[in-house]
């Protein structure tokens, strides 16, 4: 329930001073459509993990290999590592899994003797692009649906958004 006038009826912590009901519904309309577009994300990101039998942590590492490969930037360990915030220790685990699974491969560094160069496999790229990609093209279709100043308000709303989570004391 996203409604303050039910879930906060005495406005304690959701002031709605000088808003008209018709507002307040509009606002819980927003909120509301936020939690759908969540919902949607996160069962689009399900399938996706589940069609690829990877987890979130594996898709995230085989999304940082697309758009490395796509840069024509060479992919280390310890990019990687760095990238998705593990240890080194973890990030070997991750890309032993991930060669079983046929998804990545290792090979020398053409430059630094000491490093590996990690790359994507053609099979994964495909599918990661029949899947997640067509998912982000739809959505990238939606915002280009937008004009200029509807773009930067939802940017601006957004942002917001995000900036509400910046305070842990404040959860």
């Amino acid at each position: 329930m996203l409604d303050p006038r039910v879930v906060d009826r005495d406005a304690d912590l959701v002031p709605r001073d000088g808003l008209s009901d018709t507002e307040v519904d509009q606002i819980v309309r927003v909120l509301e459509s936020l939690r759908s577009w969540h919902e949607a994300s996160r069962r689009m990101s399900e399938a996706s993990e589940r069609y690829m039998r990877l987890n979130h942590t594996d898709m995230r590492a085989i999304r940082f290999l697309i758009a490395a490969r796509n840069q024509e930037m060479i992919a280390t360990p310890g990019a990687l590592a760095e990238y998705l915030g593990i240890s080194s220790a973890a990030t070997t685990k991750l890309l032993d899994r991930l060669e079983r699974g046929g998804h990545v491969e290792r090979a020398p560094h053409p430059t630094d003797r000491r490093a590996l160069a990690i790359s994507v496999t053609d099979h994964t790229r495909h599918d990661a692009r029949e899947t997640v990609g067509r998912q982000h093209a739809r959505r990238f279709a939606v915002a280009a649906a937008l004009d200029a100043d509807e773009r930067e308000v939802v940017i601006r709303f957004l942002d917001g958004l995000a900036a509400t989570g910046d305070d842990p004391a404040a959860a």
